[in-house]
């Protein structure tokens, strides 16, 4: 008997005759992919269509309920506003310089408890759950247990400070600019690190032991295996983690809602807290969708920048 021939692909990786070429397989796997994930996409646009439908339809309208008439066509002046408005630019700002620090911060620490716990080590179950325990407690939870530690006269975190004689035992953190960016951005961080904490932990527990093992026995310290091997084999994690992290800190509410209300003043008004304003408070939907609009469009473009960066890393 014979063989059956062996036809060498384009590709060079050799195929049986009559076998599909390797694209057409491909093609197939993308349009499964597809078929699977279609019903919940098609779920989230009937979700997501008509209150994004109807701020577009706001903020070309002038829709503000204690200046009738209501529903007169505006045009683009509601947009122009928030480039003439007195706060959406600081409020811009705030928000850009407070998501650049809370990522930063939370992805380096968040990468530190990663490695750690991804070491062996009695009790390391334990400590992993303790760890993502502030993940689990609810945002509105988390900022009023926050407010509550940062209370002058009551609040433990001046209560530990007085009592080890360290500096700013007697401040009143809310009261202040800069320590009232501290308390939120400390209060973002303690409940959103773990997030960041078990993206990575799952990136690292992917890679496989062979590598570390063969970079000991040529030689490589810890640096130059964590610069060489982990870092690269972590980018897929770490760009899941960076998207939802910037994302989630661009939108900010719920922190500066209760901690602050965006004081004192508006020192520290977000676009959020500013987008909330313009709704339950001056009842400018004409506005309030214009920022709303506004939000969508800067998240869309952080999002699309994001994954620029990382397909560029991965094709250099």
């Amino acid at each position: 008997m014979t063989a059956t021939p062996q036809s060498v692909a384009p590709s060079g990786i050799p195929s049986r005759a009559g076998q599909r070429p390797r694209h057409a397989l491909l093609a197939r796997d993308r349009r499964f992919g597809y078929a699977l994930v279609a019903p919940l996409l098609i779920v989230l646009l009937l979700i997501t269509a008509y209150p994004l439908g109807y701020n577009v339809w706001n903020s070309l309208h002038h829709v503000n309920y204690l200046l009738p008439p209501l529903g007169a066509w505006a045009g683009l002046s509601n947009y122009a506003k928030l480039v003439s408005d007195n706060q959406f630019v600081p409020a811009l700002v705030h928000t850009l310089l407070f998501t650049v620090v809370s990522v930063i911060v939370e992805t380096l620490i968040g990468l530190g408890i990663a490695l750690a716990l991804n070491k062996p080590f009695r009790g390391r179950g334990l400590v992993r759950a303790a760890v993502f325990i502030p993940w689990a407690v609810p945002t509105v939870v988390s900022a009023e247990l926050w407010r509550t530690m940062f209370d002058p006269q009551q609040g433990f975190v001046n209560f530990l400070l007085t009592k080890l004689h360290l500096p700013l035992a007697t401040t009143t953190w809310l009261d202040s600019t800069w320590t009232a960016w501290a308390a939120i951005l400390i209060a973002d961080a303690w409940r959103n690190t773990p997030f960041i904490a078990i993206v990575l932990l799952a990136g690292l527990q992917v890679i496989p032991a062979d590598i570390y093992e063969a970079a000991k026995i040529d030689g490589a310290n810890a640096w130059n295996t964590f610069r060489r091997l982990t870092l690269p084999l972590l980018k897929p994690a770490l760009m899941v983690a960076l998207i939802f992290r910037t994302l989630q800190s661009f939108l900010i509410f719920d922190v500066v809602y209760i901690m602050t209300s965006g004081g004192p003043g508006t020192s520290t008004d977000v676009l959020a807290y500013l987008n909330y304003k313009a709704f339950f408070v001056l009842f400018d939907y004409g506005y309030g969708g214009a920022v709303s609009v506004a939000l969508v469009v800067m998240a869309l473009v952080i999002a699309q920048i994001y994954r620029l960066v990382f397909r560029t890393e991965q094709t250099v």
